[in-house]
């Protein structure tokens, strides 16, 4: 008997995709939505974002809406080469593929921006770079961009500070039906996710060590304290560190703090948070993940130059020698853990996050910002309320409203 052949890619992402689309039930109802309004003809966009099934599903409910889309990844270890054959079999003009290299990265972003968009849906802010310093011709009919994470958000803003953003960036990272969501509890579970499938080791009863108490840290330590872990914020914000404190978390500098550490996952935003100063301080067999959108969050290259011996003991998982007899590992080279190692966010989260996106392009696309110069803008306060009023339907959930009466006696400013 003959084996069977191997299942196309594009059918294996097609799959995928499907799954998504039905396990998110605001972005569903935005594509029929957008199928019937058409916010989005004769629009271009272009979209760079973790690129796996639920951003393919955010593309072609923009293109849903009459938006030609452009795709491509935002880190090249999150790319699913599956899904991306699933799009072009679509027609869906994607450029992008698992493990490029730098300079392929780089051509790829600069390829889907070649259709010179009105609007961007960026993660981490490397299309409006480009657009700023690679691809200036492709810039002057940018009505706006919508940005996904706070690293993009604070680069953007880093941008716009010296005068040098020339568009308006629409700040989704901040929106509430964002950040409250996404960056807790959708970072929370699958950055422990990651951490379980590739280690195969156990959390519960072991020393969990958070650097970085941002919504991102609060959903990583979290989860890790859910699942019996013993866990220790360690941060250079006065009022974070309360507040890890208030939330029933151990708080340390980090050099106590990794002493005792199996698990050190920084989620700061800041380059060499973990660097060459911190390694005689760690514990033999700890392990080591950035769960922030760039790999310099740990000096990996320092780990490396201090090792006496390096081996790849899983997938994602590399294990250091170290003098004196400990071994170190970092998971996923440094990078981003929960998607280079992991699946991203579950499907439930992103449903909030992309509808926002998709609502905030459409904002773009109807003229909805005025003032085309270059600064970060708050999303608008109407597409978080929503989105929020789309998810508690979609639970079947129902909630009290406001009386007249109570309207008039909050704007009574003499009670």
């Amino acid at each position: 008997m003959s084996a069977a052949a191997p299942e196309p890619l594009a059918v294996a992402g097609e799959r995928k995709i499907q799954w998504v689309r039905r396990n998110m039930p605001v972005l569903r109802s935005l594509e029929f939505q957008f199928r019937d309004q058409k916010p989005f003809a004769d629009m271009a966009v272009a979209v760079s974002v973790h690129l796996e099934a639920k951003t393919a599903y955010l593309a072609l409910v923009l293109e849903a809406g009459g938006a030609t889309v452009s795709v491509t990844g935002s880190n090249p270890l999150s790319t699913k080469d599956d899904v991306v054959a699933a799009l072009r079999e679509r027609g869906v003009a994607v450029f992008a593929r698992h493990g490029a290299s730098p300079q392929q990265f780089k051509q790829d972003q600069l390829d889907a921006l070649a259709a010179k968009p009105h609007i961007v849906i960026d993660d981490g802010g490397d299309l409006v770079h480009h657009l700023h310093e690679d691809a200036r011709s492709c810039a002057a009919r940018v009505l706006g961009a919508c940005e996904e994470t706070t690293a993009g958000v604070v680069r953007n803003r880093a941008r716009e500070a010296v005068g040098k953003l020339t568009f308006p960036v629409l700040a989704v990272n901040d929106a509430k039906m964002k950040h409250l969501f996404d960056n807790r509890y959708g970072t929370g579970q699958s950055v422990v996710d990651a951490l379980m499938r590739t280690t195969n080791l156990n959390i519960a009863g072991t020393v969990f060590v958070v650097v970085g108490y941002g919504w991102c840290g609060r959903g990583i330590a979290t989860c890790a304290r859910g699942l019996g872990a013993r866990v220790i914020v360690c941060e250079v914000d006065d009022v974070a560190a309360i507040e890890a404190h208030m939330d029933g978390f151990e708080v340390a500098p980090l050099k106590e703090a990794v002493s005792a550490a199996r698990y050190i996952v920084t989620a700061t935003g800041v380059r060499g948070t973990v660097d060459a100063a911190v390694l005689d301080a760690l514990a033999d067999g700890a392990v080591l993940a950035n769960a922030g959108h760039f790999a310099d969050e740990i000096d990996v290259a320092a780990i490396r130059d201090a090792s006496t011996e390096r081996t790849v003991v899983r997938e994602n998982l590399e294990s250091f020698a170290l003098a004196g007899g400990r071994s170190v590992s970092v998971v996923a080279d440094g990078k981003i853990v929960n998607i280079a190692a992991g699946d991203g966010h579950p499907a439930e989260i992103m449903d909030t996050s992309f509808a926002v996106q998709a609502l905030c392009a459409q904002f773009v696309a109807q003229g909805g910002i005025a003032d085309r110069s270059g600064k970060v803008l708050p999303i608008p306060t109407s597409v978080d309320r929503q989105v929020a009023a789309l998810r508690l339907a979609s639970l079947g959930v129902r909630i009290d409203t406001v009386s007249d009466a109570q309207r008039a006696y909050s704007a009574d400013y003499e009670r």
